[in-house]
């Protein structure tokens, strides 16, 4: 069996007006679809998105994606033509089996979601048929095979530990690049012999549950791993909040959906969406491995 990091896969990244996924609009948007080869140069067929939003852009946001109000304004293409095309792209890819992946996608497939459903256009899944999948999302992989590392877990720290290289952060072309360089190198550890994989974990005082991790996942596809990192947000997430709990702090905005949050429309579709897209995320993790 080929192992799945070596096959096709379609990396995707966003850069908004800010961090609320309910309000906020997409300005940059990336879509790479990429063939990993052993060596590089891989083949890759990138397509980047410049947006108008159709709002102010804050200065916060644009410190950080460097994007100015102005700028999208000017050069941006309009967003129903832009999210049209992106949802097109990602719905094109999974219908094909092809995984989409990224860094933290619960949060850019929200994103897509609700502007989608801003701008009168259907949602992905809506696109598919079914729910949203195969995802790879490097941020609950990572945790999940190695969940005692200290320090942060950035995409520029995820890239450092997995030795891969990002040309540029907060750009979503380049993020989008690096995170499917970090998830190939996940897979190359998933795969790699025992005592290779523990001598990269020679400095830690746990190798051993490290490598035990990582090989526990060998034999595991795409769909299978998207089932597991269902139930791996969810702990993620519940132990952010006993975190959060433990200081004193309301945890009621740790969100434990992935790799998309419910669309709450009314109080109505919020209890029915909710129901529903917990029988199929419960039917996702009962599924038996084909």
């Amino acid at each position: 069996m080929t192992a799945w990091h070596t096959k096709p896969m379609l990396a995707f990244d966003l850069e908004s007006t800010g961090v609320d996924v309910e309000r906020d609009r997409i300005v940059t948007a990336c879509t790479a679809l990429l063939k990993p080869t052993p060596t590089p140069p891989w083949d890759i067929d990138v397509k980047s998105r410049l947006i108008d939003p159709g709002v102010d852009i804050p200065a916060g946001a644009t410190a950080v994606h460097g994007i100015t109000t102005e700028f999208a304004q000017q050069h941006g293409e309009k967003p129903v033509t832009a999210l049209d095309a992106i949802a097109g792209e990602l719905a094109l890819a999974l219908t094909a089996g092809v995984p989409v992946v990224g860094m933290n996608l619960a949060y850019d497939l929200t994103l897509l979601d609700r502007e989608l459903r801003r701008h009168s256009l259907l949602t992905v899944d809506e696109r598919l048929g079914r729910p949203i999948a195969p995802v790879l999302d490097i941020y609950v992989l990572d945790k999940a095979v190695d969940p005692y590392r200290r320090g942060s877990r950035r995409l520029t720290d995820l890239c450092a530990t997995y030795r891969v290289r990002i040309d540029g952060a907060h750009d979503s072309t380049f993020d989008a690049l690096a995170s499917a360089r970090v998830l190939y190198r996940i897979g190359q550890r998933i795969h790699m012999p025992a005592d290779q994989l523990r001598a990269l974990y020679a400095d830690r005082r746990n190798p051993d549950e490290v490598v035990e991790a990582f090989r526990g996942l060998r034999g595991l596809g795409p769909m299978d791993l998207h089932r597991r990192q269902v139930l791996w947000r969810a702990e993620q997430q519940e132990s952010l909040a006993d975190y959060l709990r433990g200081l004193g702090k309301d945890p009621s905005d740790v969100d434990r959906h992935w790799p998309m949050r419910p669309w709450y429309g009314s109080p109505v579709a919020q209890a029915e969406t909710a129901d529903r897209l917990n029988a199929v995320e419960q039917q996702l993790i009962e599924r038996p491995r084909a």
